[in-house]
């Protein structure tokens, strides 16, 4: 939190958060639930395509891993971008 305060590239995750003026604050003020439901699979696919979305899209803070290619998700973000 100090990194991104004083503007300080020491962290990699402030610097992304620079880089990309993403938001900080209460997590109620800048982030929304964008779906409800139970623990398991269904919720793990949701997380997934969203992960994936916002990945494609380029507005998620980069993570280490890279995102492979979904061809079911694809489809999706093409018929109900």
């Amino acid at each position: 939190m100090r990194d991104f305060k004083c503007n300080n590239n020491r962290s990699k995750f402030a610097q992304d958060l620079i880089d990309n003026k993403y938001a900080i604050g209460k997590m109620e003020d800048i982030m929304e639930v964008v779906h409800v439901t139970k623990e398991g699979k269904m919720m793990d696919t949701q997380e997934g395509f969203h992960i994936y979305k916002e990945t494609k899209a380029d507005s998620e803070i980069k993570d280490r891993l890279p995102v492979r290619e979904n061809a079911i998700f694809e489809t999706v973000i093409k018929e109900d971008p």
